[in-house]
């Protein structure tokens, strides 16, 4: 697939590049992206939810009614479930939801995000730039000469750029990430991808 690459002020550079096949053209698999993006959505759960059982309540212990002879059912304390107030039985604890997936597999998910939006046309390619300060004008000014929509916008950078990130981070449906950060999820969750020249290189780079 060739895509023709764009200058911050919407013309075009003259330059073409040609996505790899392997990256940007292969057959997606939905199970692979369905695993990962769970993977994700779980390892950002913090699982610091937490109740009472009927050990934490404060409450007395003071048994309620005699054992035997109330023609009802038995009760040892006001902590027990069964009661307003009483502890939650089998509630939440604080636990881990992180796991694992295999590299492979990631890869897979991350290839079939992309091809997607290859398929979708969903792609555009800018030249190298930088911001001499943080500056969201320009910055909404840039993403409007490029075409690049106006509803979750994904920007990928080559490497990290502070003025080009404190630009976008009042725009709530812009997100910048370096090729570093980029995962399944932040892929299919935008409409467009702003790839900056070189981005492809590196990924490429790095197929295993």
């Amino acid at each position: 697939m060739e895509l023709p690459v764009y200058k911050i002020d919407g013309s075009e550079s003259g330059k073409k590049v040609v996505l790899d096949e392997r990256i940007f053209g292969i057959e997606p698999n939905d199970h692979a992206i369905y695993l990962d993006v769970k993977q994700y959505l779980a390892n950002q759960r913090q699982g610091t939810h937490k109740t009472k059982d009927r050990s934490e309540v404060a409450y007395s212990t003071k048994k309620l009614i005699r054992q035997k002879g109330s023609g009802g059912a038995r009760h040892g304390s006001l902590k027990a479930g069964i009661y307003v107030g009483g502890g939650r039985v089998f509630g939440p604890q604080p636990r881990s939801y992180r796991s694992k997936l295999n590299k492979k597999l990631k890869q897979l998910a991350r290839f079939s995000a992309l091809s997607y939006k290859a398929k979708e046309n969903a792609i555009v390619m800018v030249e190298p730039f930088t911001m001499e300060a943080p500056k969201t004008k320009e910055f909404i000014q840039i993403m409007q000469n490029i075409k690049a929509g106006n509803r979750k916008v994904l920007v990928v950078l080559p490497e990290n750029s502070q003025n080009i990130y404190l630009s976008s981070r009042n725009l709530p449906e812009v997100k910048v990430i370096t090729v570093d950060e980029i995962n399944t999820y932040a892929i299919l969750n935008s409409y467009s991808m702003v790839m900056v020249d070189g981005v492809q290189e590196i990924l490429a780079s790095r197929i295993k």
